[in-house]
């Protein structure tokens, strides 16, 4: 999350979320419950949140009753907790949103305290897969973390937090096993890896931490749905690099070709698709999306055909839901969201008809996009 979450999160209980993570064809069979076809988007400068209900069979977006949704400010990312009865807004000023969804509805309302206190500057944030745990990653160069309370959605700081990281963190994800937190610094071109502590949620740094990004000024970052294989693009150096992942320990190596050539302006986190076949990755002032090809074995990537995709005006955020047909793009410069169907066996993008009422409107200044994954 981007993460895709972009920032993105494994959003997507434990077992059942491992499989729809995990499940080649990304069956709708294997959505967690509650994981209704929506769509969330955090509108930077209006101050807000768009909410869509999306239609399963041909992708188009409905504004939700009562969109967009007040209770944030200067909003710079949105995830949604695994079961998708809860979405989390980071705000700019040292805050994260808390809001309950209705399952039936999909209106969101604001949790008892919201907002709470996080550091300076969020940038990303992501909930673990098991929904217990709420990890942000501040500017000011830390990780808050929180525990979560089943329900309400409330939010209370773990012991420890904020935990350090590098310069200026920029997006954050969690292993799908819940066993690693990875957070991308932007101005010192590293990545800070962590052991999470599965009863406290207090992180630990790995050993080697921080690994180098292999590129400059990392946006943001994704993890396969297999857990083998990390993806971060390099928005000052234009590629994205890919890393294998230790499964004992969560340290980084750089797989064989990476980094990998991309767009020239790269913005936020990358999204893996629900099979872990192909990856996206919005490029901001080049309007389009650029898709590539994940070799299952190697992690190596290779551009899709057709590749990029356009887009609105500066994308800068990418999702996909849990059903795999469908991918969103935020676009900040147009106050839109661009829809996709992705073609099944090779990952092309295909625009949704404008008859369907593509790309549709959102807020002024979308920031981050979320939707069931």
């Amino acid at each position: 999350m981007n993460a895709r979450s972009l920032s993105w999160l494994t959003l997507p209980m434990l077992i059942l979320l491992a499989a729809c993570s995990n499940s080649g064809g990304g069956d709708a069979a294997f959505e967690s419950p509650g994981a209704t076809a929506r769509v969330y988007v955090a509108n930077g400068a209006s101050d807000d949140v768009s909410g869509y209900s999306m239609n399963p069979t041909t992708g188009a977006l409905t504004a939700l009753t009562g969109s967009p949704f007040s209770g944030v400010t200067n909003p710079t990312a949105i995830a949604i907790s695994p079961n998708s009865s809860l979405t989390y807004v980071a705000n700019q000023g040292g805050s994260i949103a808390a809001f309950t969804i209705n399952s039936a509805s999909g209106v969101l309302t604001a949790a008892a305290g919201s907002p709470f206190a996080a550091g300076t500057n969020p940038r990303g944030v992501v909930v673990s897969p098991n929904g217990q745990f709420l990890y942000a990653a501040n500017g000011g160069g830390n990780v808050s973390a929180f525990s979560v309370t089943p329900g309400t959605g409330v939010l209370t700081a773990v012991s420890g937090s904020p935990f350090g990281a590098g310069n200026s963190p920029a997006g954050v994800a969690v292993s799908p096993n819940g066993s690693f937190l990875y957070v991308v610094n932007e101005n010192s071109n590293d990545i800070s890896a962590y052991t999470i502590n599965g009863t406290t949620g207090a992180l630990t740094a790995v050993g080697g931490s921080p690994f180098a990004a292999g590129g400059s000024a990392p946006t943001g970052v994704d993890i396969s749905p297999s857990g083998e294989f990390v993806f971060v693009p390099n928005g000052g150096s234009s590629t994205v690099s890919v890393f294998s992942v230790n499964s004992t320990t969560g340290a980084l190596t750089p797989v064989a070709g990476s980094p990998f050539a991309a767009g020239t302006d790269l913005r936020g986190g990358p999204v893996v698709s629900q099979n872990g076949s192909f990856l996206y990755v919005a490029n901001g002032s080049n309007n389009n999306v650029i898709g590539f090809t994940v070799n299952g074995l190697t992690g190596a990537l290779t551009s899709i055909a057709g590749s990029p995709f356009a887009a609105g005006s500066i994308p800068i955020g990418v999702t996909i839901h849990s059903s795999g047909q469908f991918l969103y793009a935020a676009n900040s410069g147009s106050g839109s969201v661009s829809a996709y169907t992705i073609s099944t066996g090779t990952g092309v993008l295909i625009p949704l008809n404008g008859a369907l009422g593509n790309p549709f409107s959102a807020g002024t200044g979308p920031a981050g996009i979320t939707t069931p994954r």
